[in-house]
């Protein structure tokens, strides 16, 4: 069975709220200037895994939640992230994101960042119209701290002298935190839910840094029709992901310079793509990340255990499980 597919199986119970968060995307664009319809349509359209409203969705099942601010706070997680997604591809100089040339390629800088101002701009609105303060506040926190890692990875941009924990701080801000958000959002729908949402953070900060290593180790195994971005996109890009930074401890003197000279440049010259895809392979560190992504899986998974038993949790537990297998 296809990965994608075993995705899809997971989240088969919340499918038909899925399809309404995407409904719920298209009301919003349709009421939306003409530009950031196009721009926003765009990129919401181009086959994101929709993970992180998967997860509002689920965990407001598994806690017994039945209104309807699941599909609208769903929404409002991947408007955060779409917005985040345009401005990284900005930041980066990215020409390719699922395959497609990103929005900044495709229109221009000027009209992407405000698009993306926008979409943000709307999801807090959304959460002033019901009087969500502490969801907002939940939300703007996870903001806050992705801006951070933003620029906290500009600060190393260009450098491959970058500590591991420096990394994992990074990484923690960037991807980790909008998990961690959309897994707690649940339990603040109402008061009898919030002791859940402890136990909902720490579950979802494991499970956004399983996904980051993950998202790291595909960008030296995928081929680039599957990854959908080029292969080596983030050392292109000048950034020293967990692959790049053990392996520099394992290689020799003049190896580390022609790294740090691919990273400072962003253009393999003295160094090949070639050569540095073997040295990673003969190096043994994918799979010590590929390790490391377990521990963190199993870390979320024994969180999930003080969470309510159902099918839903399975479901979770379930999703945690193939985030290792993924292979874009």
């Amino acid at each position: 069975m296809r990965q994608a597919a075993r995705i899809r199986e997971v989240f088969h119970t919340v499918k038909p709220r899925l399809e309404m968060v995407d409904q719920f995307f298209e009301r919003e664009l349709d009421q939306a200037l003409p530009m950031v319809r196009e721009v926003g349509g765009y990129v919401l359209g181009s086959g994101g895994k929709r993970i992180r409203p998967a997860l509002v969705l689920l965990i407001s099942r598994m806690l017994g939640y039945n209104g309807d601010r699941d599909v609208r706070y769903g929404a409002v997680v991947e408007l955060i992230h779409t917005a985040t997604l345009i401005h990284d591809d900005i930041i980066d100089g990215s020409d390719l994101r699922r395959g497609k040339p990103t929005a900044n390629r495709r229109w221009n800088n000027e009209t992407t960042v405000l698009v993306g101002d926008w979409l943000y701009s709307r999801s807090m609105d959304l959460c002033l119209e019901y009087g969500d303060v502490d969801v907002m506040r939940r939300l703007n926190a996870a903001t806050l701290r992705m801006t951070e890692g933003e620029i906290l990875s500009a600060s190393v941009r260009g450098r491959v002298d970058v500590s591991e924990a420096t990394y994992l701080d990074i990484t923690q801000r960037k991807t980790a935190e909008l998990f961690a958000a959309a897994c707690c959002l649940p339990a603040l729908f109402e008061p009898s839910l919030n002791r859940f949402e402890g136990h909902l953070h720490r579950f979802g900060i494991n499970l956004g840094l399983c996904f980051q290593l993950i998202d790291d180790v595909l960008d030296f195994t995928s081929a680039r029709e599957e990854l959908g971005k080029p292969v080596m996109a983030d050392l292109r890009e000048g950034r020293a992901t967990l692959p790049i930074i053990l392996m520099l401890e394992k290689v020799d003197q003049e190896t580390r310079d022609k790294v740090a000279e691919v990273a400072r440049t962003r253009a393999f010259g003295s160094l090949s793509e070639e050569e540095l895809l073997d040295r990673i392979h003969q190096s043994g560190v994918l799979d010590e990340v590929r390790r490391r992504a377990a521990s963190l899986a199993d870390q979320a998974v024994e969180v999930a255990r003080f969470l309510p038993e159902s099918p839903e949790r399975d479901a979770l537990i379930g999703a945690t499980h193939l985030l290792l297998e993924r292979r874009k």
